[in-house]
């Protein structure tokens, strides 16, 4: 099994208080780390859901040992009202979703999420459904994936990319990492030290563009939010500045339009010293927590 830490482990059980018991929803399962958390503090019952079924055959081995204490859906976390329905289950006394893509997607060979090794550029977190990176770069227009890289990359050079990418697929087709990469890269201007591989905000934009992962966001959370018992928390993490800022604005608007929840977290917890230096990855993760009040 894929070595695992779950991000703001301590900090979510701390929001969710899963030791009144009760039923949970993890609306991003990945390998179970949170589940397992919120069963082993006291949690009655949690629903997991994933995309990526490799990652609910994993999370299923490793939370066995908890049989029907809890139920493993493959679903997207958008599909959280057909989910709960289908299970008869109205209100929840508490709920999770840790955005964005996982370690194990990361570290996986042959998913494509990354450019440290050259192999297929696929990107899907649900490889059942719809196509691979290199099929939306083979046919998208160089105005669509410019947009596309500066909206959800915030690459200022995207322009740029976009047209080496257009100009580099009429020579040979883009179908692995390290040739996206190399073009990306050829086509950044480097000027002294470079923090980040200037390919790094590119294969940010296409894996959110493949998977649409800002795509209802805010209707999710909505959607979470009055499946809420009164009194139940909702805790989301994410982990890039659009995303958190798609869940700060629409934590807000519930709010101030709706008097449904109550805001826990005015700016976003995050990781301390020692977690980061045990897990990198949770440097860039935020938490935002709400509570249903009425």
């Amino acid at each position: 099994m894929s070595a695992h830490i779950s991000v703001l482990a301590a900090e979510s059980l701390a929001y969710l208080r899963p030791e009144r018991g009760g039923l949970f929803v993890d609306c991003t399962l990945g390998l179970g780390g949170h589940t397992a958390a919120l069963l082993g503090a006291g949690a009655t019952r949690v629903v997991g859901i994933d995309r990526d079924t490799v990652a609910l055959e994993e999370a299923g081995q490793r939370l066995s040992l908890y049989g029907d204490r809890v139920d493993l859906v493959h679903a997207d976390y958008r599909s959280i009202d057909e989910v709960l329905d289908a299970r008869h289950i109205g209100a929840v006394d508490g709920a999770l979703a840790d955005l964005g893509v996982s370690s194990m997607q990361l570290d996986a060979p042959g998913r494509g999420f990354s450019f440290q090794r050259d192999e297929p550029l696929d990107m899907r977190m649900d490889r059942s459904s719809g196509r691979p990176v290199s099929a939306l770069v083979a046919e998208a227009s160089e105005e669509e994936l410019a947009d596309v890289i500066y909206q959800f990359g915030e690459e200022r050079f995207s322009r740029r990319i976009a047209r080496a990418i257009v100009r580099a697929r009429h020579e040979s087709p883009i179908e692995t990492t390290g040739h996206l990469a190399s073009i990306v890269r050829g086509s950044v201007p480097r000027r002294g030290y470079v923090r980040i591989d200037p390919a790094t905000r590119t294969f940010q934009a296409l894996r959110i563009w493949v998977n649409r992962e800002l795509d209802g966001l805010d209707r999710f959370i909505e959607s979470l939010v009055r499946r809420l018992a009164i009194g139940a928390r909702v805790v989301i993490i994410s982990f890039h500045s659009l995303e958190d800022r798609l869940v700060k604005h629409t934590f807000r608007a519930l709010e101030q339009s709706t008097a449904l929840i109550k805001v826990l977290t005015k700016k976003p917890v995050m990781a301390g010293e020692d977690e980061v230096a045990a897990n990198p990855r949770a440097r860039s993760a935020k938490l935002r927590a709400a509570e249903r009040v009425a």
